[in-house]
């Protein structure tokens, strides 16, 4: 399990465009169709990761609360796939069932949109405007897979709530931790 933090995006860029397949539908969807009327959370996230599971439930959970507030949330997996054959579209659509994700799980296969965000860890979490400008990035909360701290995702949650109150975010964004996304050789 290593420990890689993310890398931080500056605030204000634009969010890359990009159109992906979703394992759990079958179908190709672009970020314009996807992003909320209020905001747009975008998450590199993969099946095995020990830091993604440890914050799945709360992600959900958020997911859940915030899409009645048009904040839409994506999660997109670019791991090599040939090397981590349990990330394959296959097992992330079973996967995202498994955990009742109520959002799309997308397939970056040729690991570009990751790089267009500079992603570099799963979980790696990005909070987009209405007009799809970053106001956050970086992690969950201050729990980790052993570190005995509660999952609330109070980070990114306190992050969405300054975004819809209109107010500035004066919280220290700090970087997420987790595994390296899995880049091909």
């Amino acid at each position: 399990m290593a420990n890689t933090p993310s890398n931080m995006l500056p605030l204000g860029t634009k969010a890359p465009d990009f159109n992906l397949p979703d394992t759990i539908s079958e179908k190709q969807i672009s970020l314009k169709k996807l992003k909320g009327k209020n905001g747009t959370v975008i998450m590199f996230i993969c099946n095995h990761c020990p830091f993604v599971i440890h914050v799945n439930k709360t992600v959900v959970n958020l997911a859940n609360a915030y899409a009645e507030k048009g904040i839409s949330f994506i999660a997109i997996s670019s791991n090599d796939v040939v090397n981590y054959p349990q990330d394959a579209p296959d097992k992330m659509k079973l996967h995202a069932k498994a955990n009742n994700y109520p959002f799309p799980y997308l397939y970056d296969e040729n690991q570009e949109v990751a790089k267009a965000y500079d992603a570099a860890c799963t979980p790696d979490f990005y909070l987009f405007n209405a007009e799809l400008h970053l106001v956050y990035r970086g992690q969950f909360d201050d729990s980790r897979p052993g570190n005995n701290l509660p999952v609330t995702g109070k980070d990114l949650k306190h992050a969405i709530e300054c975004l819809l109150n209109n107010t500035i975010n004066e919280t220290t964004q700090k970087p997420s931790i987790g595994c390296n996304i899995k880049w091909k050789k």
